[in-house]
């Protein structure tokens, strides 16, 4: 079996990380512009996205290297901040315009958009009224949901509402290491969640109403399951199924099925209820129904997992196992099992809205990047989606993440998960070895990396 005849291939980016002009044209400040400048030590190498790829200024090269690239879908998201720089009442105009000009460039190269509502970038003002905290913010992200659809709809038929809540839920506010660097106790990250969700139907609901053409919607969480460390044994995998659904974590960065079941099954899983108790936020009349809305796709941001034995005890990773520049493990075998797992749970057809490697790629003494690892983890990956539709998983379409080197958040800017260098310093572009490769994969429907 090869790939579908109709499958997705794309790659995406996160406003935050690639815009840079952090405080021009009117644009307001994010939680991450203001914490990465006020909060000393969080960030590598005391880096800052203020301008990052300047892809703000840029865009038009950017869509151009796209173009060579040979990609027909563009993942995206916008800044929040940049279009309501309060967060609510006033629209930058400016803000909006750039986005303009963006999804018309996108869709003159033959290039379909797929914007991401929400990656991470809240708006400052709104922080300071309670955040996610703040059950508001329903009626906040309605409004900005509301003005983008008003504008782009009538271009933009693909939304994704919300990317990884559980990363800027659980590692902010649980670990603490994302903006705004402040832990808070599990019952304030429950209602965070709760208020995600709600968020999350809310803008649902304005895309379906108010969109000027027929609109296909998802979300981006995160799911790095446990896979069994012997795939022939029934109770190694059913222990690893379960132990990647179960409210096992203190905090919620490692939850999938506390976002995802009221999402796909319109309730919260029994063992997290049970485990949270009293800590759990109040959920009002039609909550759960709102949360509860159907969705076109369902997608999902995969990058490794952990093996676990039939008693369901996790295995270590062994000295000397491969590792990407971010330090994760690389075990292609857990993107099947992630894949499998979820659609046998939700049914939902998949798309991979993110997947990639991050190498420290620097240019050779003839300006050539030469990434073979990355390239040797493509063709892994696509193995492994190959096998998981053998097996009946509906998958739809892959993402690489990154088309572009970027900020990668509390890591800055060291680990390169992009196709296109960016030399920091003159903010130069130069395809890598993987570019090319990554053309040939789209060229070829996927035979290009599954040729032995």
């Amino acid at each position: 079996m090869s790939f579908p005849k109709d499958f997705i291939w794309g790659t995406a980016t996160a406003a935050f990380q690639i815009e840079g002009a952090a405080q021009e044209d009117g644009k307001g400040l994010s939680v991450w512009d203001y914490y990465s400048h006020n909060v000393p030590d969080v960030i590598d190498n005391d880096d800052r996205a203020d301008v990052g790829c300047d892809h703000y200024h840029r865009w038009e090269e950017d869509v151009e290297w796209m173009a060579k690239l040979g990609v027909k879908n563009y993942r995206l998201s916008l800044s929040w901040p940049r279009i309501l720089p309060e967060g609510t009442g006033r629209v930058n105009k400016a803000g909006l315009y750039f986005y303009d000009k963006l999804v018309d460039a996108l869709l003159e190269k033959g290039i379909t958009p797929w914007v991401t509502l929400f990656h991470w970038d809240l708006p400052i003002e709104l922080h300071r009224r309670g955040g996610w905290l703040n059950r508001e913010i329903v009626d906040w992200f309605g409004e900005y949901t509301r003005t983008v659809v008003d504008r782009l709809s009538d271009r933009v038929d693909h939304w994704i509402t919300i990317n990884e809540p559980q990363v800027y839920i659980g590692a902010a506010f649980g670990a603490g290491n994302f903006a705004p660097f402040t832990k808070l106790p599990l019952c304030d990250q429950l209602r965070m969640a709760h208020n995600t969700l709600l968020a999350h139907g809310a803008a649902v609901d304005i895309i379906r109403e108010y969109a000027k053409k027929p609109a296909k919607i998802g979300l981006a969480p995160t799911c790095w399951p446990m896979y069994p460390v012997d795939e022939n044994d029934p109770a190694c995998i059913e222990a690893a199924r379960k132990a990647t659904f179960a409210a096992t974590h203190e905090g919620l960065c490692g939850q999938a099925a506390w976002y995802l079941d009221p999402i796909f099954l319109g309730h919260y899983p029994e063992d997290g209820l049970e485990k949270f108790g009293s800590l759990m936020p109040e959920i009002k009349s039609g909550d759960m129904q709102q949360i509860n809305r159907p969705l076109d796709f369902f997608g999902i941001n995969a990058y490794g997992g952990f093996p676990m034995n039939a008693a369901g005890e996790p295995v270590p990773c062994p000295s000397g196992a491969r590792r990407s520049a971010m330090g994760w493990w690389i075990n292609e075998q857990s993107i099947y099992w992630n894949l499998r797992f979820l659609y046998e749970r939700y049914k939902q057809p998949i798309i991979l809205t993110e997947n990639g490697y991050a190498g420290l790629d620097y240019p050779d003494d003839e300006g050539k990047i030469v990434d073979p690892m990355r390239m040797d983890y493509m063709r892994r990956v696509a193995r492994q989606m190959v096998r998981a539709m053998q097996d009946g998983v509906d998958l739809r379409g892959y993402f690489y993440w990154s088309f572009i080197d970027n900020f990668e958040w509390g890591n800055g800017f060291s680990p390169r998960f992009g196709l296109l260098h960016v030399d920091y310093q003159t903010l130069k572009r130069t395809p890598k070895s993987s570019f090319d490769f990554y053309r040939s994969i789209i060229e070829s429907n996927g035979e290009a990396a599954l040729v032995k």
